[in-house]
């Protein structure tokens, strides 16, 4: 029988501990930041915003497709931002559920930064996208009539310049100008804001600036002066003797609300928290607060073709028809006077050569 000496049995031993402490390394999960039940509340919010996202968009663009006299250049506008809105969905939001059920992002590092830049893009594009409607709506009502016109043309410029300039924000992480990483309960991936490095300020600042705070002010901007000319237009009509349309107006004025309410609801929780970790390094902000924002964010793709929805009435009624497989008449076959139209076609519908004096009963 051989002997094998102590000397090999002892490096034999320290050699199998070695490997099992890097397996156990390689397969422990992360330390869990919650409890489970809070992972819990997280996947369940993220299931809900998921099907309720997916559906709605998905109804956007199936009605956009199934009625092509809704195909014209505003609502290509609308188009992208359903896709965009569809995707960002997918990729965050879906994968999101998955990762809170499990309690840690469990998917490797170069899914995590794939999420991190999808969920950037698609979110910029959807930001971007509704600037360039509140944008293209604001020279609508507001230029001199008759002098500017929407054309499929201008449109697909448009959205083309939109989805090339939110590429070269989202790719610059990924060719080393800042990173992307784990965010808040370490569930989901984003930019690296916590990074405290002269490449990562280099990117972050000027990202905070051009990705979100000048789209804020344009998008506040154009409503406000949509909301002052349609007032101004409206008044010049009801002076000529027109029908006043001071329901119309105050319908829009809900709806312009409620789009600029839903974007600071979604995206000002976010951009804050930004912002404070880049001007103040060593504010110490725990991970829930730092994920609320986060997950405020991906709320975004529920809201917005709600509001389009209620808006418009050629779109609600294509929708309910699709809903009820058909079992929706229309009420009213009667040109749009909904709020969006009101918005999209200000100086068209109130201009004097349009205006019809109101009916007087004895």
């Amino acid at each position: 029988m051989e002997i094998i000496p102590a000397s090999l049995l002892e490096l034999n031993s320290t050699h199998i501990e070695r490997s099992t402490d890097e397996a156990s390394e390689a397969v422990s999960p992360v330390p869990t930041l919650l409890p489970p039940s809070g992972y819990a509340i997280l996947s369940f919010w993220m299931f809900l915003i998921t099907v309720f996202s997916v559906f709605n968009n998905s109804l956007v663009i199936l009605v956009m497709f199934r009625n092509r006299h809704l195909f014209f250049p505003m609502n290509m506008l609308i188009l992208s931002l359903a896709i965009s809105d569809l995707l960002m969905t997918l990729c965050g939001s879906a994968i999101a559920t998955v990762t809170n059920y499990y309690g840690q992002f469990f998917m490797g590092r170069e899914l995590c930064v794939f999420q991190g830049f999808a969920v950037n893009y698609f979110g910029l594009v959807s930001l971007c996208t509704l600037t360039l409607l509140a944008y293209e709506r604001y020279n609508v009502v507001c230029k001199p009539m008759g002098t500017f016109k929407v054309t499929t043309r201008r449109s697909t410029k448009g959205l083309l310049l939109v989805w090339l300039h939110c590429l070269f924000w989202a790719a610059a992480p990924l060719l080393g100008w800042s990173s992307y990483g784990p965010e808040g309960v370490q569930t989901s991936c984003s930019l690296a804001w916590e990074e405290r490095t002269i490449v990562s300020y280099s990117y972050l600042i000027p990202y905070w600036f051009f990705c979100f705070l000048l789209p804020t002010g344009i998008i506040v901007y154009c409503y406000c002066h949509i909301l002052t000319s349609m007032k101004k237009l409206n008044l010049s009509v009801e002076s000529q003797g027109g029908r006043s349309r001071q329901l119309e107006d105050r319908r829009a004025t809900c709806m312009v609300a409620a789009m600029i309410g839903s974007f600071f609801f979604c995206w000002l929780p976010y951009a804050i928290v930004s912002i404070l970790v880049i001007l103040l390094p060593d504010l110490h902000i725990s991970p829930l607060l730092a994920s609320m924002p986060a997950y405020l964010a991906k709320t975004s793709p529920v809201y917005n073709p709600i509001i389009f929805f209620l808006a418009n009435r050629q779109f609600r009624d294509s929708a309910l028809q699709i809903v009820l497989c058909g079992c929706y008449t229309p009420t009213s076959t009667m040109p749009d006077n909904s709020e969006m139209s009101t918005v999209e076609e200000g100086p068209k519908r109130l201009s004097p050569n349009s205006v019809q004096p109101e009916q007087h009963t004895a």
